[in-house]
């Protein structure tokens, strides 16, 4: 492959300050460093079973919660994404897992569509905190990466009691599919939709 498909993106506001770099094709690596830890560890989860190189940046206004600097980092990653992925020539376009995490378990199916959707239902997740992470801030996230990204999720925790379990579940079956869908197709010479672009 000669195209390298990468992003570097910053952003700034009077709650956070974000920077964030994004290779799609260098495997797992980079750091993360959010000043929330869980945070923190569902990206590392995202960029090891993604096979993204993943270095976040970020700090924000966390005497006031967690909201923005999650939502922010969900907004610069999926804007990331979206420049790394360019035209979508060449992609598999859909990918789709189901990853159990003990006794909780989910289910993703993507679409690079260039179309944002997210259907999540992750009702069942306890309310409450993780490592300085909202549990409601799961959808804020994840609505962040798919309005930015233009992409077409759907995300069900299925089963599960332990809140870090569901959530870390959620993250690790977004970063399986994402993986399947972002992937290489050495069959596919163009853009995979009939329509011939994926880029709206």
């Amino acid at each position: 492959m000669t195209t390298i498909r990468a992003s570097h993106k910053q952003r700034r506001t009077g709650e956070t300050d974000i920077e964030l770099t994004l290779a799609l094709d260098d495997g797992a690596g980079g750091s993360r460093q959010t000043g929330v830890g869980f945070l923190d560890h569902m990206l590392d989860l995202l960029s090891r079973h993604g096979r993204l190189d993943l270095t976040v940046q970020a700090a924000g206004d966390l005497q006031t919660g967690s909201h923005h600097t999650v939502e922010d980092v969900g907004i610069v990653l999926g804007q990331a994404l979206d420049e790394a992925l360019g035209d979508r020539a060449g992609i598999f376009r859909y990918g789709h897992a189901v990853v159990p995490m003990d006794e909780a378990r989910a289910l993703c199916a993507i679409d690079v569509s260039g179309r944002p959707f997210l259907a999540l239902d992750a009702a069942s997740v306890p309310a409450g905190e993780t490592g300085g992470f909202e549990h409601e801030l799961l959808e804020e996230f994840f609505r962040a990466v798919v309005n930015n990204a233009r992409i077409t999720l759907h995300l069900e925790v299925q089963a599960g009691t332990n809140a870090h379990h569901m959530i870390e579940a959620a993250f690790k079956a977004f970063a399986r599919a994402l993986r399947a869908a972002i992937a290489i197709d050495p069959t596919e010479s163009g853009v995979p939709s009939t329509k011939g672009t994926l880029r709206a």
